[in-house]
């Protein structure tokens, strides 16, 4: 079985990637990586707000002045890469494809240390 390390490997190395999020629907971080410091921590913010105004959507990409995020829902929550404007959307959304069908949450209502599992690949 793969952690999710392994699992976000391959997007984390994209070249420009900056780091990567995974958020429970109601805003808990369930998965933080960065390729560099970020001067605050993510898990010291309330991203509910944030969250809930994703309501609906499949997909973003929203460009800035020095960089890009992409969020992409799925199944347990909405995933969040960090990227630098020269990463190719085409192929953080490939990764996105492949990754994001091998993440199931649980039926059964056990805590959030038991929240993931990942599914194998095929």
């Amino acid at each position: 079985m793969m952690n999710m390390r392994d699992l976000f490997d391959d997007l984390l190395n994209t070249k420009g990637v900056k780091g990567i999020l995974l958020f429970s629907f109601s805003g808990d971080i369930l998965f933080k990586e960065f390729t560099s410091p970020v001067d605050e921590r993510p898990e010291n913010m309330d991203w509910r707000f944030f969250l809930d105004s994703l309501e609906g959507m499949r997909e973003t990409d929203l460009l800035f002045e020095k960089g890009r995020i992409y969020i992409r829902r799925s199944e347990i929550g909405y995933l969040v890469v960090l990227m630098a404007l020269f990463v190719p959307t085409a192929m953080v959304r490939l990764n996105c494809d492949i990754l994001l069908p091998l993440l199931k949450q649980e039926k059964s209502g056990k805590k959030l240390g038991r929240f993931l599992k990942i599914g194998k690949q095929k």
